[in-house]
Order: C-alpha cells, then structure tokens, then sequence
C-alpha cells in the first residue's frame, strides 16, 4: 500500500475522508511530522527518507523542485498533484485509486496530476 504525506496546506477534509473511506490508510501530515513551515526541498527529502508519496495542491513549486531531485540522482517516491477545484468527493476516490492499485516501487521519481 502506498504511503503518503500531504502538504501542509492541502485540504484536511480530503485527509479525513481518506481515512473515513479506507481506515487502513497509511497518511501522514506535515503538521504531524513537525515540518510546519518548511520549504518544499525539505519536505521532500523527508518524504524521500520515508518512502512517502506527498500529495498537494501546490501547482506552482513543489513539481519543480521534485524534478530537481530527480536530476541530481537524489530518492523521490512520488508526488501528486490536486487542483483545489476538483471537488473532495472526487479528491478521494481518485487518491484511492492509487493507493490500493498501485506498488511503491512504480512512484519513484513521477509527478501525477488529478484528475485522471
């Protein structure tokens, strides 16, 4: 099963939803981990050492910097990306998808974007 960190600002309610919708899920969040307020290159290398795939609804860097660990040869598991405008609903049932139908090892070092 996939493991997965989201970002410090993505929906709560989607967290909890997951949970409600699959109780096994292995979902942290940056709040519970103690990365509140750090850059996007320090979540990912928490995220890297372990093994989770951060989820977010940041459009603008936190891909980037993902490729950037990428090129430098550096661990990255994965990371998907969710526009606020999909609905919460929808939010879950894709990230579930995911979760129960893929392997850890096929993330490394992907980038995916809901919808699907």
């Amino acid at each position: 099963m996939l493991r997965l960190l989201a970002d410090e600002n993505f929906n709560y309610d989607i967290v909890r939803g997951l949970q409600r919708q699959y109780p096994g899920i292995d979902i942290v969040r940056v709040q519970d981990v103690g990365l509140v307020g750090a850059d996007d290159p320090t979540v990912l290398a928490w995220a890297a050492s372990e093994g989770r795939i951060v989820i977010t609804h940041d459009r603008k860097t936190l891909a980037g910097f993902a490729y950037d660990r990428v090129r430098a040869g550096l661990s990255m598991p994965g990371v998907i990306e969710v526009p606020l405008h999909l609905s919460i609903g929808q939010t879950i049932e894709e990230l579930l998808m995911f979760v129960v139908a893929s392997r850890d090892d096929e993330w490394e070092g992907q980038v995916r974007y809901l919808p699907l």
